[in-house]
């Protein structure tokens, strides 16, 4: 095997694309792709992510081409280390796995289809897998047309393919078009607090395990809001060094994948916008008054929230309501990818708990699947969720920080009760009232809600 992996040659065997320019080459590719594989050495240690390898494998299994999804850092490549792991595991051999990191600097510049057809010929030449060879690509959004390789390879069925990508409407726009019924994919976000438990080397399976780790759990659910749930962050143990680090995430997903990739010449207006929205999680989106605070256009608060949104930065949530037409014109809520960074970019470290906590079920909610609504009353009364699975209402969710107060705890309640009866078809929905340390059911105006420790529902559901 080390001697198909010798790079011998005093000088560089140059690559000309069709159109007669170099764009790369074999030397320094079969050198870069040695340092990213693990054909003679061994992967590198991992905090297992179960249920993200276990779906990326059950739908490879398909054979279709397995997409994985979501914001920078979120954990993505190591989600396909780990599947490379478990391919390994299942007998397949090293040498019939391709890892490409579409961000090396000794590529990236020189990336188009040309380059991934050379990519994939060093390999073959130097490899020589006797299968079907396993491709991962990270951070496919990086080539321009992807689609149209990705759809070779797949119609001539010459690799099981695997890809990443960190950009929404980029992967959707190409993949749409060229690809539709010829993937999966895969969402990663950061951590859920059970998985941030199990970082930490908490396992909780009954009541038991966890009236026994109480104080433990507080604390991590505490660090949990303030630092959020990126992996990296998590296994850091110094404060100060995660906030550098969520701070070299937040500057790298607005400059790399926003302002880089649209060219943007107003950078000073992306950051000011991204401040001030991951400022007001869980608050109302309104232009108009954007616009006014701001002093920029309408156009460019409305093209670049866009740009947030497909860098999986910010979530849009919109109005519930079974008009879609009056969905589309109602104001939307602004929720952040993680908590920590929504923080650290918005300089609040540790406070608006109200709105981190409503920002953390929200992103449970994704997680779990459904399509997610906010609604407001006939009386201007809240209701945070409207959760909608397969055409059904399936839950009306508050979100508390606190309801010792009986008028807080009133309003909230009232608030369920009123829109499950003005809301056609959601007469059936469980209503919950999401809150840290309390447990019970209540009657509410003959409808019955469940109010729930909100740690134990992040970790168990209801």
């Amino acid at each position: 095997m080390d001697k198909l992996l010798d790079i011998s040659g005093d000088t560089l065997a140059l690559s000309l694309s069709t159109s007669g320019n170099i764009i790369i080459s074999r030397d320094i590719i079969l050198e870069t792709l040695h340092e990213w594989n693990f054909w003679s050495r061994d992967l590198p240690p991992t905090v297992e992510r179960a249920a993200y390898e276990q779906e990326v494998l059950t739908k490879s299994g398909t054979g279709e081409i397995v997409i994985v999804k979501g914001v920078r850092r979120s954990g993505k490549s190591t989600i396909l280390l780990n599947t490379i792991r478990n391919l390994i595991s299942r007998g397949t051999a090293r040498n019939e796995i391709l890892f490409v990191n579409l961000e090396d600097p000794r590529v990236i510049n020189d990336l188009n289809v040309e380059t991934l057809s050379l990519i994939k010929d060093v390999y073959m030449e130097h490899l020589r897998p006797s299968g079907i060879p396993w491709i991962i690509l990270d951070e496919v959004q990086n080539i321009t047309h992807f689609e149209k390789w990705l759809l070779k390879e797949y119609e001539l069925k010459r690799s099981h393919l695997f890809v990443t990508g960190s950009n929404a409407r980029l992967l959707s726009r190409e993949i749409g078009t060229t690809l539709t019924g010829r993937y999966l994919d895969v969402m990663v976000f950061p951590l859920g607090f059970r998985e941030y438990l199990k970082f930490k080397g908490i396992v909780l399976e009954n009541e038991l395990d966890w009236l026994n780790q109480r104080l433990e759990i507080n604390r991590c659910f505490n660090d949990y809001l303030t630092f959020g749930g990126f992996p990296w962050v998590v296994l850091t143990a110094d404060d100060e060094l995660k906030k550098a680090e969520l701070r070299a995430y937040f500057d790298s997903i607005l400059y790399r994948d926003i302002v880089t990739r649209h060219r943007l010449d107003n950078p000073l207006a992306l950051m000011s916008l991204s401040v001030y929205l991951l400022s007001h999680i869980s608050h109302l989106l309104s232009i108009n008054a954007l616009k006014n605070r701001l002093r920029l256009s309408f156009d460019l608060i409305d093209r670049y929230v866009s740009y947030m949104e497909n860098a999986y930065l910010i979530f849009r949530v919109p109005l519930f309501d079974w008009s879609l037409r009056r969905q589309q014109v109602s104001p939307q809520k602004i929720y952040a990818v993680d908590t920590g960074l929504a923080n650290i970019a918005s300089f609040q470290v540790g406070r608006q708990i109200g709105q981190q906590l409503e920002n953390c079920v929200f992103l449970e909610l994704l997680r779990r699947g459904g399509e997610i609504y906010y609604y407001k009353t006939a009386g201007n009364l809240e209701v945070d969720f409207i959760v909608k699975k397969d055409e059904q209402i399936t839950s009306l969710i508050q979100v508390a920080a606190e309801i010792g107060d009986k008028k807080t705890r009133e309003r909230e309640l009232r608030a369920l009760v009123r829109a499950s009866a003005e809301i056609p078809h959601a007469g059936q929905a469980e209503l919950i009232l999401l809150t840290p340390d309390v447990q019970e059911k209540v009657m509410s105006e003959g409808r019955e809600i469940q109010i729930l420790d909100l740690k134990k529902w992040l970790i168990w559901g209801n």
